[in-house]
């Protein structure tokens, strides 16, 4: 029997497109996302961006150039993203990845909101 881990989402194939900074996702359900590296890594699901509790969740800035140096699978429930500046502590789970591409514009539109508000920019 596969363990999932409660993941509702699983994918079909990913693909990592290092010259584009992009992570392609397909799942089961024929959907596919395309998710840029710099929002995977600014919304990474560690304890580092997002703390222990909602109100602990840190903006990350600076990240417009991050690129992913390589997929580590983690069992059959997520994937480990080595970023090249060293972030690689989050795992990002099959229903995580899913969540991100079916609400990519919101989060990115909450990113640039959040930069804005703190007065901080997604250049290094």
């Amino acid at each position: 029997m596969t363990t999932t881990y409660g993941n509702v989402h699983h994918p079909v194939e990913i693909r990592l497109k290092r010259e584009e900074k992009v992570l392609e996702i397909d799942f089961e359900t024929g959907e596919s996302f395309s998710l840029p590296a710099e929002l995977l890594r600014v919304e990474s699901p560690s304890a580092e961006v997002q703390g222990h509790s909602p109100a602990q969740k840190t903006v990350v800035a600076g990240r417009r150039h991050v690129g992913i140096m390589k997929l580590e699978p983690v069992g059959n429930y997520a994937v480990r993203i080595a970023f090249d500046d060293m972030h690689d502590t989050g795992l990002f789970t099959w229903d995580w990845l899913y969540n991100m591409g079916a609400n990519k514009e919101a989060m990115w539109a909450a990113y640039l909101e959040a930069l804005k508000e703190k007065g901080l920019s997604r250049d290094p």
